[in-house]
This record gives C-alpha cells, structure tokens and sequence, in this order.
C-alpha cells in the first residue's frame, strides 16, 4: 500500500447525555438500567467511526446503540456538524461512557482513515481490524476477536476490488455492501487469518489503484477494427 495517501477523518462534534431521558431511551428501544448514559459523535467519514465505534467496545463497557450514515455523503451534509454519520454509545454511567469516547478518539486519531492514490483519485478503506470488537463481530455475523477486512470503495472499484481481494486470499465475505450505500460506495466485510485478511486487503487497494490508473482497461476492439 505505498502508493496511497491517508485521509484523515474529522470529528465534527461530540456531546453526552449524562443521564438521557428515559423516555427517549424507550423510544430507541434501549435498557434504561445499561444505556442510561448516551454519548453522539458526527464524523466526516463514515467508515471510519463505524470501525471506531467498535474499538471503543474493545476498552470500555459501553454499546454502539445507532450508527447511521446519511445519503449522499458529507460533501452533502444537512449542516456544518452533519458529516456523513452519527454514531451513539449507550453506557451504564458517564465515567464508562467517557472511557468508550476517549478510546474512539485515540482510533480515530491513529490509523482508521479512508485513503488515496497518489496523485490523486477515488478515497476507498482498506482497513484492517486485527481482533474485533462486540460492534462489527455482530455486524458481520462472526465471534468477537476475529480478523476482519473492512473494505469499501466507490461502485466500480469496490466490485473489482472484492473480487480482488477474494482471489488473493483464503478468505471469506460475511457482508457485503452492494451499490449504492446510503454515500453511494460499496465493500464488504471479509473475514479469515489475519495474514490472509492482510494480503486481501493490499489485493483490494491495488485493484482500486488500477482501476484509477487504467478506468477504460475493459474496452477492447476486434482485431479487424484495429488500425
């Protein structure tokens, strides 16, 4: 991957319910005993506070009790502390919410980013998840602690780039995202040893980088057409 650029995502805003209503709680269907506490989070990257959000569940005893992306993407925002997402963590009590928040914004501050080719071109995530926490391991159907590649990826780039990543690798899609999402990409979820979820996440952002390098590659003519 050394010819892609890290996009840094931005948190856009950050506010807690220290002790939210309980008729609000009931109205999202949440224990009112174990989600007392709620703490929002915008981003201007979606996948990124989605792998966020479960590295916190990893380092606290808190719960992802929404997360949403919006249509079309933060380029498209509702408003300037829109983005393209709102996450909620439920925790017990403020001081364990406080302990899933500040874990989310070390994740966020060191390497769950989207990324670029040099030069330029689309962003995709190739990221990998080492040991999952409770949020995606229920996402993708597979035990918490698993390896997973979380790949996503404009429409185009995201089917060659998972047909990619499945033929480099003994791995297996437990999701998959088709085209359009709600910011209109695609990706899936990939799971298998972690050696193989590596190599199948390089396969898939090579196969994005040759699709930005070489997007007509697929057009051929006939022999008799060529002059």
């Amino acid at each position: 991957m050394s010819r892609i650029v890290p996009l840094p995502p931005n948190v856009l805003s950050c506010r807690v319910l220290p002790a939210a209503d309980r008729g609000l709680l009931a109205a999202m269907g949440l224990d009112l005993d174990l989600h007392g506490s709620l703490g929002l989070i915008t981003c201007d990257q979606d996948d990124s506070l989605y792998a966020a959000l479960d590295h916190a569940t990893k380092f606290a005893e808190v719960e992802v009790v929404f997360a949403k992306s919006f249509y079309a993407g933060s380029a498209h925002a509702s408003g300037p502390f829109s983005g393209e997402i709102l996450g909620v963590l439920g925790a017990a009590d403020p001081d364990t919410l406080q302990e899933g928040l500040r874990a989310l914004m070390d994740a966020l501050d060191r390497d769950i980013c989207f990324y670029q080719p040099e030069g330029g071109g689309p962003a995709f995530f190739p990221h990998v998840i080492a040991e999952t926490g409770r949020y995606l391991s229920r996402e993708a159907g597979i035990e918490p602690g698993s390896p997973l590649a979380y790949l996503i990826a404009p429409p185009i780039e995201s089917v060659i780039g998972l047909d990619a990543a499945l033929k480099a690798a003994d791995v297996r899609l437990v999701k998959h995202f088709p085209p359009p999402t709600e910011t209109n990409f695609g990706g899936g979820y990939l799971t298998g040893a972690l050696a193989d979820v590596e190599a199948a996440a390089s396969a898939f952002a090579e196969a994005v980088i040759d699709v930005a390098t070489r997007p007509f590659a697929g057009v051929r003519r006939d022999p008799w057409q060529r002059r």
